[in-house]
């Protein structure tokens, strides 16, 4: 079994600040994700490599014990089923992992949870090994039972670009049990909702594990996102693009008129500071709009115009 550097896995040291770590993992989980990479397997295994170790370097209390860990997890492995948990072994107290080692929990959901939440595995043996148990049953080192935090709950929570633009609520059947999100305005591909206490409960009275939403924003025929950049794709017809003038165009917040300049070109772009995504709160404002001009050519002239056509044509040779 290979040990997990998750810090490396991440880009960041093993010093830096939770702040720089979601924002490490952020960058990263858009870059791999699969929707951006579909059909790729290698990206894919990337993508839960992220994961796996965001999940480890995001909670404090599963920092701290990988920190504590270090170079004596191989000792841990080679312990098996009969080194006494908590007897130090290897000068090393093994008990803060909470169970046996290899141990941990799968948690049967009822109702029609499986149409709400996927898989939650994916992690590797390394994870499974030492924190695996984190989130589920534990025992002591005499064998009993003890309260221990529930299984988290994981799930993909897809929204459409204008939900992601503007806020949306989701009711989720979890278990029986309907719950009421609210997704904030300007929620980003990748990111990741914690609803606390929600998931399964604990083992031995224990609290309950928590659920966590990833967002993954639907594919959009008008919309496209990059970042906190929203692009749209133009259509501007010859003579506007050639003389002149204004277009409107429909965005997510609302209609805008654009100024074409004369003789813009196909493909051309125009960015429109503040009028794409709102960004996080600590963040503040919002991206920009880009726009890309695509210039519409008439089809099936009259008689008429053709020959006018070809009159222009002949005017822009003499320059």
């Amino acid at each position: 079994m290979q040990y997990k550097n998750y810090y490396k896995t991440l880009g960041v040291s093993k010093n830096a600040t939770q702040d720089e770590i979601k924002k490490a993992y952020r960058k990263l989980a858009v870059k791999y994700h699969p929707d951006k990479n579909p059909d790729d397997k290698e990206t894919e295994n990337k993508f839960k490599e992220i994961n796996e170790a965001y999940e480890v370097l995001k909670d404090p209390e599963k920092r701290k014990k990988y920190d504590q860990l270090g170079s004596n997890w191989k000792q841990y492995e080679n312990a098996g089923y009969g080194g006494a948990q908590g007897s130090g072994f290897g000068g090393f107290d093994w008990s803060q992992f909470g169970g046996q080692p290899g141990s941990g929990r799968s948690y049967s959901f009822g109702g029609d949870m499986g149409d709400v939440f996927g898989s939650s595995g994916g992690f590797s043996d390394f994870f499974n090994m030492f924190f695996g148990g984190m989130g589920g049953a534990g025992t002591t080192g005499f064998g009993g039972s003890r309260a221990a935090k529930g299984q988290d709950l994981k799930a993909d929570l897809e929204l459409s670009v204008s939900e992601a633009y503007h806020g949306a609520t989701r009711i989720l059947n979890v278990d029986g049990r309907k719950l009421r999100v609210n997704i904030k305005p300007g929620a980003y591909m990748g990111q990741e909702l914690r609803i606390k206490g929600k998931g399964a409960p604990g083992p031995g009275g224990g609290q309950n594990g928590d659920i966590y939403l990833r967002i993954k924003i639907q594919s959009d025929t008008e919309f496209r996102i990059d970042g906190r950049n929203i692009i749209k794709e133009v259509p501007v017809d010859f003579f506007t693009a050639a003389l002149g003038g204004k277009v409107r165009v429909n965005t997510p917040g609302g209609v805008v008129n654009v100024t074409i300049p004369k003789g813009t070109q196909p493909g051309r772009t125009f960015r429109l500071k503040g009028k794409g995504m709102p960004a996080s709160r600590q963040e503040g404002g919002f991206g920009d709009l880009l726009l890309r001009l695509k210039v519409t050519v008439p089809d099936n002239l009259s008689p008429e115009e053709e020959t006018l056509v070809k009159q222009w044509r002949e005017l822009r040779k003499r320059k």
